[in-house]
Protein backbone atom coordinates (compact mmCIF):
# COMPACT_ATOMS: atom_id res chain seq x y z
CA UNK A 1 0.00 0.00 0.00
CA UNK A 2 0.78 3.21 -0.61
CA UNK A 3 2.32 5.74 2.18
CA UNK A 4 -0.22 7.86 3.57
CA UNK A 5 0.24 11.05 1.89
CA UNK A 6 -0.22 14.61 3.15
CA UNK A 7 -4.03 14.50 1.28
CA UNK A 8 -4.66 11.37 2.87
CA UNK A 9 -3.15 12.15 6.43
CA UNK A 10 -6.15 13.86 7.59
CA UNK A 11 -8.45 12.10 6.28
CA UNK A 12 -9.39 9.15 8.94
CA UNK A 13 -12.12 7.05 7.79
CA UNK A 14 -14.82 6.62 9.77
CA UNK A 15 -14.97 3.43 12.01
CA UNK A 16 -17.20 -0.38 11.77
CA UNK A 17 -20.53 0.54 10.64
CA UNK A 18 -20.07 4.02 9.46
CA UNK A 19 -17.69 2.96 6.66
CA UNK A 20 -20.75 1.12 5.29
CA UNK A 21 -23.21 4.22 5.49
CA UNK A 22 -20.91 6.44 4.18
CA UNK A 23 -21.34 3.54 1.31
CA UNK A 24 -24.67 3.93 1.57
CA UNK A 25 -24.34 7.33 1.02
CA UNK A 26 -21.99 7.56 -2.17
CA UNK A 27 -24.12 4.74 -3.65
CA UNK A 28 -27.15 6.28 -3.27
CA UNK A 29 -25.83 9.63 -5.26
CA UNK A 30 -24.54 7.10 -8.11
CA UNK A 31 -27.98 5.93 -8.01
CA UNK A 32 -29.39 9.03 -8.27
CA UNK A 33 -27.02 9.76 -11.37
CA UNK A 34 -27.83 6.75 -13.19
CA UNK A 35 -31.57 6.45 -12.47
CA UNK A 36 -31.98 9.89 -14.43
CA UNK A 37 -29.58 8.71 -17.09
CA UNK A 38 -32.19 5.91 -17.99
CA UNK A 39 -35.51 6.86 -16.34
CA UNK A 40 -35.80 10.30 -19.00
CA UNK A 41 -35.51 7.45 -22.04
CA UNK A 42 -39.13 6.32 -21.62
CA UNK A 43 -40.92 9.46 -21.14
CA UNK A 44 -39.30 11.35 -23.92
CA UNK A 45 -42.60 11.03 -25.80
CA UNK A 46 -44.49 13.28 -23.47
CA UNK A 47 -42.12 15.64 -23.17
CA UNK A 48 -42.13 16.05 -26.61
CA UNK A 49 -46.01 16.24 -26.31
CA UNK A 50 -45.78 18.47 -23.34
CA UNK A 51 -43.25 21.04 -24.11
CA UNK A 52 -43.94 21.15 -27.85
CA UNK A 53 -39.99 20.24 -28.83
CA UNK A 54 -39.32 18.94 -32.59
CA UNK A 55 -37.57 15.31 -33.03
CA UNK A 56 -34.26 17.16 -33.55
CA UNK A 57 -34.17 19.03 -30.56
CA UNK A 58 -35.51 16.46 -28.35
CA UNK A 59 -32.66 14.93 -28.50
CA UNK A 60 -31.06 17.57 -26.60
CA UNK A 61 -32.74 16.58 -23.39
CA UNK A 62 -30.18 13.38 -23.55
CA UNK A 63 -27.50 15.43 -25.41
CA UNK A 64 -26.85 18.25 -23.23
CA UNK A 65 -27.22 16.14 -20.14
CA UNK A 66 -24.53 13.49 -21.42
CA UNK A 67 -21.97 16.39 -22.50
CA UNK A 68 -21.82 18.49 -19.62
CA UNK A 69 -21.43 14.69 -17.25
CA UNK A 70 -18.91 13.58 -19.97
CA UNK A 71 -16.27 16.31 -20.72
CA UNK A 72 -16.18 17.37 -16.58
CA UNK A 73 -15.37 14.20 -15.65
CA UNK A 74 -11.42 14.52 -15.53
CA UNK A 75 -11.77 18.23 -14.07
CA UNK A 76 -14.16 16.97 -11.52
CA UNK A 77 -11.77 14.12 -10.40
CA UNK A 78 -9.03 16.52 -10.40
CA UNK A 79 -10.84 19.07 -8.02
CA UNK A 80 -11.47 16.23 -5.44
CA UNK A 81 -7.95 15.48 -5.51
CA UNK A 82 -7.06 19.31 -5.09
CA UNK A 83 -10.19 20.47 -3.15
CA UNK A 84 -11.10 17.53 -1.23
CA UNK A 85 -13.53 14.69 -2.18
CA UNK A 86 -16.42 15.26 0.25
CA UNK A 87 -16.14 18.65 -0.49
CA UNK A 88 -16.59 17.95 -4.52
CA UNK A 89 -19.40 15.23 -3.69
CA UNK A 90 -22.09 17.83 -1.69
CA UNK A 91 -21.35 20.68 -4.32
CA UNK A 92 -22.11 18.19 -6.92
CA UNK A 93 -24.93 16.29 -5.25
CA UNK A 94 -26.32 19.78 -4.21
CA UNK A 95 -26.13 21.01 -8.18
CA UNK A 96 -27.80 18.54 -9.31
CA UNK A 97 -31.01 18.56 -6.77
CA UNK A 98 -31.35 22.26 -7.31
CA UNK A 99 -31.08 21.31 -11.45
CA UNK A 100 -33.53 18.19 -11.07
CA UNK A 101 -36.13 20.74 -9.11
CA UNK A 102 -35.63 23.15 -12.40
CA UNK A 103 -36.41 20.19 -14.97
CA UNK A 104 -39.38 19.14 -13.28
CA UNK A 105 -40.40 22.71 -13.76
CA UNK A 106 -39.63 23.25 -16.70
CA UNK A 107 -42.45 24.79 -18.92
CA UNK A 108 -40.22 25.32 -21.93
CA UNK A 109 -37.58 23.53 -24.39
CA UNK A 110 -34.98 25.88 -23.10
CA UNK A 111 -35.32 25.63 -19.68
CA UNK A 112 -35.64 21.85 -19.78
CA UNK A 113 -32.37 21.57 -21.75
CA UNK A 114 -30.47 24.57 -19.61
CA UNK A 115 -31.50 22.40 -16.42
CA UNK A 116 -30.25 19.32 -17.63
CA UNK A 117 -26.88 20.79 -18.57
CA UNK A 118 -26.42 21.66 -14.94
CA UNK A 119 -27.81 18.42 -14.18
CA UNK A 120 -24.52 16.78 -16.09
CA UNK A 121 -22.20 19.50 -14.08
CA UNK A 122 -23.59 18.35 -10.83
CA UNK A 123 -23.46 14.32 -12.00
CA UNK A 124 -19.77 15.05 -12.82
CA UNK A 125 -18.93 16.34 -9.73
CA UNK A 126 -20.49 13.94 -7.74
CA UNK A 127 -19.70 10.79 -9.57
CA UNK A 128 -16.02 11.86 -10.73
CA UNK A 129 -14.67 11.29 -6.98
CA UNK A 130 -17.18 8.69 -5.65
CA UNK A 131 -14.95 5.58 -6.19
CA UNK A 132 -12.07 7.70 -5.23
CA UNK A 133 -13.88 8.03 -1.81
CA UNK A 134 -14.74 4.50 -1.56
CA UNK A 135 -11.14 3.20 -1.86
CA UNK A 136 -9.98 5.66 0.76
CA UNK A 137 -12.95 3.83 2.99
CA UNK A 138 -12.02 0.22 2.11
CA UNK A 139 -8.54 -0.52 2.54
CA UNK A 140 -9.05 -4.00 3.27
CA UNK A 141 -9.33 -6.14 0.01
CA UNK A 142 -12.05 -8.46 1.24
CA UNK A 143 -14.05 -5.54 2.17
CA UNK A 144 -13.51 -3.69 -0.65
CA UNK A 145 -14.35 -6.05 -2.84
CA UNK A 146 -17.79 -5.98 -1.25
CA UNK A 147 -17.99 -2.51 -1.56
CA UNK A 148 -17.18 -1.95 -5.26
CA UNK A 149 -19.86 -4.71 -5.82
CA UNK A 150 -22.16 -2.62 -4.28
CA UNK A 151 -20.51 0.59 -6.20
CA UNK A 152 -21.09 -1.55 -9.16
CA UNK A 153 -24.51 -2.21 -9.08
CA UNK A 154 -25.83 0.71 -8.35
CA UNK A 155 -24.30 1.55 -12.09
CA UNK A 156 -25.76 -1.83 -13.70
CA UNK A 157 -28.82 -2.85 -12.57
CA UNK A 158 -29.84 1.34 -12.09
CA UNK A 159 -30.35 2.01 -15.88
CA UNK A 160 -33.22 -0.91 -15.92
CA UNK A 161 -34.73 0.04 -12.89
CA UNK A 162 -34.93 3.56 -14.44
CA UNK A 163 -36.20 2.69 -17.07
CA UNK A 164 -39.39 0.61 -14.97
CA UNK A 165 -39.58 4.11 -12.56
CA UNK A 166 -40.08 6.04 -15.55
CA UNK A 167 -42.54 3.75 -17.19
CA UNK A 168 -44.43 3.85 -14.14
CA UNK A 169 -44.42 7.62 -13.16
CA UNK A 170 -44.98 8.72 -16.12
CA UNK A 171 -48.06 6.60 -16.99
CA UNK A 172 -49.45 6.77 -13.40
CA UNK A 173 -48.69 10.88 -12.41
CA UNK A 174 -46.54 12.89 -15.51
CA UNK A 175 -43.10 13.64 -16.76
CA UNK A 176 -42.51 15.99 -14.37
CA UNK A 177 -42.05 13.43 -11.69
CA UNK A 178 -39.42 11.10 -13.20
CA UNK A 179 -36.92 14.82 -12.08
CA UNK A 180 -39.18 15.47 -9.04
CA UNK A 181 -38.05 12.47 -7.38
CA UNK A 182 -34.62 13.37 -6.83
CA UNK A 183 -35.39 16.27 -4.66
CA UNK A 184 -35.97 13.94 -1.55
CA UNK A 185 -33.27 11.51 -2.32
CA UNK A 186 -30.97 14.38 -3.40
CA UNK A 187 -31.49 15.88 0.09
CA UNK A 188 -31.57 12.42 2.14
CA UNK A 189 -28.14 12.18 0.60
CA UNK A 190 -26.56 15.28 1.47
CA UNK A 191 -28.12 15.06 4.93
CA UNK A 192 -26.14 11.94 5.79
CA UNK A 193 -22.61 12.76 3.56
CA UNK A 194 -22.01 16.04 5.90
CA UNK A 195 -21.67 13.64 9.13
CA UNK A 196 -20.51 10.31 7.49
CA UNK A 197 -18.11 10.74 4.65
CA UNK A 198 -14.64 11.26 6.32
CA UNK A 199 -13.25 14.66 5.76
CA UNK A 200 -10.43 15.57 3.47
CA UNK A 201 -8.74 19.11 3.41
CA UNK A 202 -7.12 17.80 -0.34
CA UNK A 203 -3.90 18.60 -1.60
CA UNK A 204 -4.90 22.47 -2.43
CA UNK A 205 -4.58 23.96 -5.55
CA UNK A 206 -0.82 24.80 -5.63
CA UNK A 207 -0.23 21.18 -5.84
CA UNK A 208 -2.08 20.37 -9.44
CA UNK A 209 -3.85 23.84 -10.90
CA UNK A 210 -3.03 23.18 -14.06
CA UNK A 211 -5.55 25.52 -15.75
CA UNK A 212 -4.60 24.95 -19.37
CA UNK A 213 -5.11 21.66 -19.19
CA UNK A 214 -8.20 21.59 -17.73
CA UNK A 215 -9.24 24.06 -20.81
CA UNK A 216 -7.80 21.70 -23.00
CA UNK A 217 -9.47 18.32 -21.90
CA UNK A 218 -12.92 19.60 -20.98
CA UNK A 219 -12.64 21.23 -24.59
CA UNK A 220 -11.42 18.40 -26.20
CA UNK A 221 -14.22 16.38 -24.28
CA UNK A 222 -17.02 18.67 -25.34
CA UNK A 223 -16.17 18.97 -28.54
CA UNK A 224 -15.45 15.23 -29.19
CA UNK A 225 -18.83 14.27 -27.46
CA UNK A 226 -20.85 17.01 -29.41
CA UNK A 227 -19.59 15.20 -32.50
CA UNK A 228 -20.45 12.05 -31.18
CA UNK A 229 -23.83 12.67 -30.60
CA UNK A 230 -24.61 14.54 -34.51
CA UNK A 231 -23.13 11.88 -36.32
CA UNK A 232 -26.62 10.32 -36.73
CA UNK A 233 -27.77 13.64 -38.54
CA UNK A 234 -25.04 14.41 -40.40
CA UNK A 235 -23.24 11.24 -41.12
CA UNK A 236 -19.49 9.85 -41.00
CA UNK A 237 -18.17 11.19 -43.83
CA UNK A 238 -19.45 14.94 -43.63
CA UNK A 239 -17.11 17.92 -43.68
CA UNK A 240 -18.99 18.71 -40.09
CA UNK A 241 -17.91 15.55 -38.66
CA UNK A 242 -14.71 15.03 -39.60
CA UNK A 243 -13.56 18.29 -38.94
CA UNK A 244 -14.83 19.03 -35.58
CA UNK A 245 -13.58 15.40 -34.73
CA UNK A 246 -10.04 16.38 -36.27
CA UNK A 247 -10.16 19.33 -33.90
CA UNK A 248 -11.14 17.49 -30.86
CA UNK A 249 -8.56 15.17 -31.28
CA UNK A 250 -6.23 18.09 -31.57
CA UNK A 251 -7.25 19.04 -28.63
CA UNK A 252 -6.87 15.94 -26.62
CA UNK A 253 -3.30 15.57 -28.20
CA UNK A 254 -2.52 19.05 -27.10
CA UNK A 255 -3.79 18.01 -23.47
CA UNK A 256 -1.93 14.83 -23.22
CA UNK A 257 1.83 16.30 -24.23
CA UNK A 258 0.82 18.26 -21.77
CA UNK A 259 0.41 16.29 -19.22
CA UNK A 260 3.50 14.78 -20.14
CA UNK A 261 5.54 18.43 -19.86
CA UNK A 262 3.78 20.53 -16.91
CA UNK A 263 4.92 20.37 -13.40
CA UNK A 264 1.63 20.19 -11.94
CA UNK A 265 -0.43 17.96 -14.41
CA UNK A 266 -3.95 17.38 -14.12
CA UNK A 267 -3.90 14.10 -15.13
CA UNK A 268 -0.94 12.61 -13.60
CA UNK A 269 0.30 9.79 -16.55
CA UNK A 270 1.86 7.88 -14.10
CA UNK A 271 -1.70 6.33 -13.05
CA UNK A 272 -1.60 4.49 -16.63
CA UNK A 273 1.74 2.03 -15.98
CA UNK A 274 -0.26 -0.08 -14.26
CA UNK A 275 -1.09 -3.03 -16.81
CA UNK A 276 -4.39 -3.66 -14.80
CA UNK A 277 -5.62 0.22 -15.13
CA UNK A 278 -4.87 1.09 -18.76
CA UNK A 279 -6.60 -2.48 -19.65
CA UNK A 280 -9.24 -1.93 -17.71
CA UNK A 281 -10.34 1.43 -18.77
CA UNK A 282 -9.56 0.29 -22.70
CA UNK A 283 -11.86 -2.73 -21.94
CA UNK A 284 -14.84 -0.55 -20.11
CA UNK A 285 -15.11 1.53 -23.32
CA UNK A 286 -15.77 -1.43 -25.55
CA UNK A 287 -17.94 -2.93 -22.72
CA UNK A 288 -20.18 0.14 -22.42
CA UNK A 289 -20.32 0.74 -25.98
CA UNK A 290 -21.48 -2.94 -26.62
CA UNK A 291 -23.98 -2.82 -24.20
CA UNK A 292 -25.89 0.52 -24.86
CA UNK A 293 -27.30 -1.95 -27.83
CA UNK A 294 -28.98 -4.20 -24.51
CA UNK A 295 -30.21 -0.75 -22.77
CA UNK A 296 -31.75 0.89 -25.14
CA UNK A 297 -32.60 -0.58 -28.53
CA UNK A 298 -34.02 -3.69 -26.25
CA UNK A 299 -36.06 -1.06 -25.10
CA UNK A 300 -36.45 0.14 -28.52
CA UNK A 301 -37.49 -3.78 -29.82
CA UNK A 302 -39.77 -3.97 -27.35
CA UNK A 303 -41.99 -1.00 -27.94
CA UNK A 304 -41.36 -0.26 -31.86
CA UNK A 305 -41.74 -3.74 -32.95
CA UNK A 306 -43.59 -6.02 -29.81
CA UNK A 307 -45.88 -2.75 -29.13
CA UNK A 308 -44.97 -2.75 -24.97
CA UNK A 309 -45.75 0.41 -23.58
CA UNK A 310 -43.32 2.14 -21.57
CA UNK A 311 -44.56 0.59 -18.03
CA UNK A 312 -44.93 -2.72 -19.71
CA UNK A 313 -40.85 -2.34 -21.30
CA UNK A 314 -39.71 -1.45 -18.01
CA UNK A 315 -41.11 -4.39 -16.14
CA UNK A 316 -39.68 -6.72 -18.71
CA UNK A 317 -36.18 -5.71 -18.46
CA UNK A 318 -36.73 -6.08 -14.21
CA UNK A 319 -35.60 -9.65 -14.34
CA UNK A 320 -32.07 -8.19 -16.04
CA UNK A 321 -31.89 -5.97 -12.74
CA UNK A 322 -32.42 -8.33 -10.78
CA UNK A 323 -30.02 -10.72 -12.05
CA UNK A 324 -27.58 -8.76 -11.95
CA UNK A 325 -28.26 -7.29 -8.36
CA UNK A 326 -28.17 -10.76 -7.21
CA UNK A 327 -24.71 -11.41 -9.06
CA UNK A 328 -22.92 -8.51 -7.92
CA UNK A 329 -24.10 -7.97 -4.21
CA UNK A 330 -24.46 -11.79 -3.69
CA UNK A 331 -21.73 -13.90 -5.10
CA UNK A 332 -18.94 -11.62 -7.64
CA UNK A 333 -17.09 -10.72 -4.05
CA UNK A 334 -16.74 -14.27 -3.28
CA UNK A 335 -15.55 -15.28 -6.55
CA UNK A 336 -13.50 -12.08 -7.10
CA UNK A 337 -11.52 -12.74 -3.76
CA UNK A 338 -11.28 -16.55 -4.69
CA UNK A 339 -10.07 -16.25 -8.14
CA UNK A 340 -8.78 -12.94 -9.43
CA UNK A 341 -10.71 -10.07 -10.90
CA UNK A 342 -9.70 -11.18 -13.85
CA UNK A 343 -10.77 -14.38 -14.84
CA UNK A 344 -14.32 -13.02 -12.74
CA UNK A 345 -14.37 -10.48 -15.54
CA UNK A 346 -13.51 -12.77 -18.52
CA UNK A 347 -16.72 -14.78 -17.30
CA UNK A 348 -18.91 -12.01 -17.30
CA UNK A 349 -17.53 -11.19 -20.60
CA UNK A 350 -18.43 -14.76 -22.21
CA UNK A 351 -22.32 -14.30 -20.76
CA UNK A 352 -22.43 -10.48 -22.28
CA UNK A 353 -21.09 -11.93 -25.79
CA UNK A 354 -23.73 -14.94 -25.24
CA UNK A 355 -26.69 -12.56 -24.21
CA UNK A 356 -26.12 -10.25 -27.50
CA UNK A 357 -25.88 -13.41 -29.25
CA UNK A 358 -29.16 -14.60 -28.89
CA UNK A 359 -30.29 -10.55 -29.88
CA UNK A 360 -28.81 -11.26 -33.08
CA UNK A 361 -31.37 -13.53 -33.85
CA UNK A 362 -34.58 -12.44 -32.09
CA UNK A 363 -37.42 -13.08 -34.34
CA UNK A 364 -40.34 -10.32 -35.18
CA UNK A 365 -42.96 -11.98 -33.09
CA UNK A 366 -40.67 -12.74 -30.18
CA UNK A 367 -42.45 -14.49 -27.29
CA UNK A 368 -41.10 -13.04 -23.59
CA UNK A 369 -40.41 -16.04 -22.15
CA UNK A 370 -39.17 -18.44 -24.80
CA UNK A 371 -36.77 -14.89 -26.71
CA UNK A 372 -36.39 -12.35 -24.32
CA UNK A 373 -36.03 -14.16 -20.74
CA UNK A 374 -32.92 -16.31 -21.27
CA UNK A 375 -31.64 -12.94 -22.45
CA UNK A 376 -32.37 -10.71 -19.30
CA UNK A 377 -31.19 -13.93 -17.41
CA UNK A 378 -27.72 -13.55 -19.19
CA UNK A 379 -27.29 -10.08 -18.31
CA UNK A 380 -25.94 -11.57 -14.66
CA UNK A 381 -22.63 -11.07 -16.61
CA UNK A 382 -22.30 -7.56 -16.31
CA UNK A 383 -22.93 -8.19 -12.39
CA UNK A 384 -19.48 -10.65 -12.54
CA UNK A 385 -17.90 -8.29 -15.62
CA UNK A 386 -18.18 -4.44 -13.68
CA UNK A 387 -17.05 -5.06 -9.97
CA UNK A 388 -14.09 -6.81 -11.46
CA UNK A 389 -13.63 -4.38 -13.82
CA UNK A 390 -13.91 -1.68 -11.71
CA UNK A 391 -11.56 -2.65 -9.16
CA UNK A 392 -9.05 -3.26 -12.12
CA UNK A 393 -9.66 0.19 -13.54
CA UNK A 394 -8.79 1.64 -9.73
CA UNK A 395 -6.21 -0.67 -8.71
CA UNK A 396 -3.35 1.00 -9.61
CA UNK A 397 -4.03 4.50 -7.92
CA UNK A 398 -1.92 6.34 -4.93
CA UNK A 399 -4.54 7.92 -2.25
CA UNK A 400 -3.10 11.27 -3.48
CA UNK A 401 -4.35 9.82 -7.35
CA UNK A 402 -7.86 8.51 -5.85
CA UNK A 403 -10.02 11.11 -7.29
CA UNK A 404 -8.36 11.47 -10.85
CA UNK A 405 -7.92 7.79 -11.31
CA UNK A 406 -12.24 7.41 -10.65
CA UNK A 407 -13.13 10.45 -12.78
CA UNK A 408 -10.37 8.47 -15.48
CA UNK A 409 -12.77 5.15 -14.84
CA UNK A 410 -15.94 7.51 -15.20
CA UNK A 411 -14.81 9.33 -18.36
CA UNK A 412 -14.48 6.11 -20.59
CA UNK A 413 -17.58 5.22 -19.16
CA UNK A 414 -19.18 8.25 -20.68
CA UNK A 415 -16.68 7.65 -23.84
CA UNK A 416 -18.01 4.17 -24.06
CA UNK A 417 -21.55 5.44 -23.94
CA UNK A 418 -21.46 8.09 -26.74
CA UNK A 419 -19.40 5.52 -28.98
CA UNK A 420 -22.08 2.97 -28.67
CA UNK A 421 -25.02 5.72 -29.44
CA UNK A 422 -23.10 6.71 -32.25
CA UNK A 423 -22.11 3.75 -33.89
CA UNK A 424 -24.73 1.21 -32.67
CA UNK A 425 -27.97 3.80 -33.84
CA UNK A 426 -26.75 4.48 -37.03
CA UNK A 427 -25.93 1.55 -38.11
CA UNK A 428 -29.99 0.50 -36.96
CA UNK A 429 -30.95 3.29 -38.52
CA UNK A 430 -29.41 3.23 -41.73
CA UNK A 431 -29.91 -0.58 -42.62
CA UNK A 432 -33.71 0.08 -41.31
CA UNK A 433 -33.93 3.31 -43.86
CA UNK A 434 -32.62 1.01 -46.60
CA UNK A 435 -35.01 -2.30 -46.23
CA UNK A 436 -38.00 0.46 -46.22
CA UNK A 437 -37.01 2.14 -49.03
CA UNK A 438 -36.59 -1.12 -50.81
CA UNK A 439 -40.43 -1.90 -49.38
CA UNK A 440 -40.36 -3.98 -46.40
CA UNK A 441 -42.46 -4.05 -43.64
CA UNK A 442 -41.55 -1.84 -40.77
CA UNK A 443 -41.15 -4.01 -37.83
CA UNK A 444 -39.08 -6.45 -40.49
CA UNK A 445 -37.28 -3.14 -41.14
CA UNK A 446 -36.39 -2.23 -37.59
CA UNK A 447 -35.58 -5.45 -36.18
CA UNK A 448 -33.21 -6.50 -39.19
CA UNK A 449 -31.48 -3.35 -38.18
CA UNK A 450 -31.58 -3.90 -34.47
CA UNK A 451 -29.90 -7.41 -35.37
CA UNK A 452 -27.18 -5.72 -37.49
CA UNK A 453 -26.25 -3.37 -33.80
CA UNK A 454 -26.42 -6.46 -31.82
CA UNK A 455 -24.30 -8.50 -34.09
CA UNK A 456 -21.14 -5.45 -33.90
CA UNK A 457 -22.55 -5.29 -30.26
CA UNK A 458 -21.16 -9.23 -29.72
CA UNK A 459 -18.18 -8.18 -31.95
CA UNK A 460 -17.12 -5.23 -29.53
CA UNK A 461 -17.43 -7.16 -26.49
CA UNK A 462 -15.31 -10.36 -28.23
CA UNK A 463 -12.34 -7.33 -28.69
CA UNK A 464 -13.16 -6.53 -25.15
CA UNK A 465 -12.59 -10.32 -23.76
CA UNK A 466 -9.23 -10.44 -26.10
CA UNK A 467 -7.95 -6.79 -24.68
CA UNK A 468 -8.78 -8.67 -21.05
CA UNK A 469 -7.05 -11.98 -21.61
CA UNK A 470 -3.96 -10.01 -23.05
CA UNK A 471 -3.59 -7.26 -21.02
CA UNK A 472 -4.28 -8.36 -17.90
CA UNK A 473 -2.80 -11.47 -17.73
CA UNK A 474 -0.24 -10.43 -15.62
CA UNK A 475 -2.24 -9.17 -13.30
CA UNK A 476 -0.80 -10.27 -10.02
CA UNK A 477 -3.66 -11.54 -8.16
CA UNK A 478 -1.42 -10.97 -4.30
CA UNK A 479 -1.98 -7.20 -4.56
CA UNK A 480 -5.72 -7.01 -5.33
CA UNK A 481 -7.52 -4.83 -3.91
CA UNK A 482 -3.79 -2.78 -3.36
CA UNK A 483 -2.05 -0.13 -4.89
CA UNK A 484 0.29 -1.18 -7.47
CA UNK A 485 3.51 0.93 -7.83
Amino acid sequence: MAAPTAASADLAPPPGRSRWVALGVIATGMLMIILDGSIVTVAMPAIQDDLGFTPAGLSWVVNAYLIAFGSLLLLAGRLGDLLGRKRVFLTGTAVFTAASVLAAAATSPAVLITARFLQGIGSAMAAAVSLGILVTLFTEPRERAKAIAVFSFTGAAGASIGQVLGGVLTDALNWHWIFFINLPIGLAALALAVPVLPADRGLGLSAGADVIGALLVTAGLMLGIYTVVKVEEHGWSSYRTLGLGALAIALLIAFAARQATAHTPLMPLRIFRSRKVAGANLVQILMVAALFSFQILVALYLQQVLGYGAARTGLAMLPAAAVIGAVSLGVSTRLNVRFGERRVLLAGLILLIGMLGLLTRIPVHAHYVTHLLPVMLLAAGFGLALPALTALGMSGAREDDAGIASGVFNTTQQIGMAMGVAVLSTLAASRTEALLDGGAPRPQALTSGYHLAFTVGAALLTAAFAIAFLMLRRTDDRTRGLVVR
